[in-house]
């Protein structure tokens, strides 16, 4: 894979999101086998975390682990990036210890600066733009379920946030078409959307918003959901509540969706609210293949750019 750093779908080619899946799914096997594959060894991977995470810390640590390298986590009060030490200086000083730097941020500015100034491969772990890992395991946990990922349909429910922004864009990019629901307001970033199908057009992607959810689910065969509200906008709660409740993918909304369509959520989630129990724990739900696939999508990641 011809890349130095991923801190967008952007930065990827169709030929290298495949590349990604083929090699996830092939250490995925391995692993599942017993099969050591030490692609990794005596490297070393710097976790820059401005915020917290269950599922990014523990596949990332655990996959360099398979992979015969180390995990360095470096916490909000390790660094403060920009606080104590300028972005830049991070990335200067990093890239002389350590083989590759993912970071999970607030500001997409600051991956793209570490991406800027480091000398070593970048990962984003998430940013309040995008959230490129969770996107290709999103892909290849889809793969895995329906096949082929051309002339399938995503309907997104809900706030067009970082993950609807490269749930697009990785959309667009393989053959399958996406239709977001959300009320006005909260649509995925603009740019990027157009950016999507420009994309579309080459591969067949089509790409749709509607207000209707049912409208959104009904040709659907996956249809996926996030958080109404993220960290750091938790001022906003009663609005976002009151305005995403027609939006809550429950039991009624799965009864106008294809009886075969799967349901995904990146999870955390907030039961009761985006998402009921029956629909999050039923037999629809693919949410814990989604997170075991981030170990195997990032491995991927790690190691065709830091191998």
């Amino acid at each position: 894979m011809n890349l130095s750093d991923l801190t967008s779908i952007n930065e990827l080619s169709p030929d290298a999101v495949a590349e990604v899946l083929d090699l996830a799914l092939r250490l995925k096997k391995e692993q599942k086998a017993g099969k050591e594959h030490p692609i990794l060894k005596g490297k070393t991977l710097a976790m820059v975390f401005e915020k917290p995470s269950l599922r990014t810390r523990v596949t990332f640590e655990v996959g360099m682990q398979q992979m015969g390298g180390y995990a360095l986590y470096l916490g909000p009060s390790d660094i403060q990036l920009g606080v104590r030490e300028s972005v830049a200086d991070v990335a200067r000083n990093l890239s002389r210890w350590v083989d590759g730097i993912m970071a999970r941020t607030f500001s997409h500015k600051t991956v793209a600066d570490l991406a800027e100034y480091a000398e070593v491969p970048v990962i984003n772990g998430l940013s309040d733009l995008e959230h490129p890992c969770q996107a290709l395991a999103d892909f290849l946990t889809i793969h895995e379920r329906k096949g082929d990922l051309r002339g399938i349909t995503l309907a997104y429910i809900g706030d067009g946030n970082n993950v609807a922004n490269s749930l697009m864009l990785l959309a667009a990019r393989v053959g399958t078409s996406f239709v977001v629901a959300c009320p006005s307001g909260y649509e995925p970033d603009q740019s990027l959307w157009q950016s999507a199908k420009v994309t579309g057009e080459t591969t067949g992607s089509r790409l749709l918003r509607v207000e209707d959810p049912r409208e959104a689910v009904r040709e659907a065969d996956v249809i996926y959901t996030d958080v109404w509200v993220s960290m750091g906008q938790e001022e906003e709660t009663d609005r976002r509540t009151r305005d995403f409740q027609p939006y809550q993918v429950n039991s009624e909304l799965l009864r106008h969706a294809k009886p075969d369509a799967i349901v995904m959520h990146c999870l955390p989630a907030h039961r009761g609210l985006e998402i009921t129990d029956d629909v999050l724990d039923g037999p629809q739900s693919v949410v814990l293949d989604q997170a075991e696939n981030r170990l195997h999508a990032q491995k991927a990641v790690m190691g065709l750019l830091m191998g």
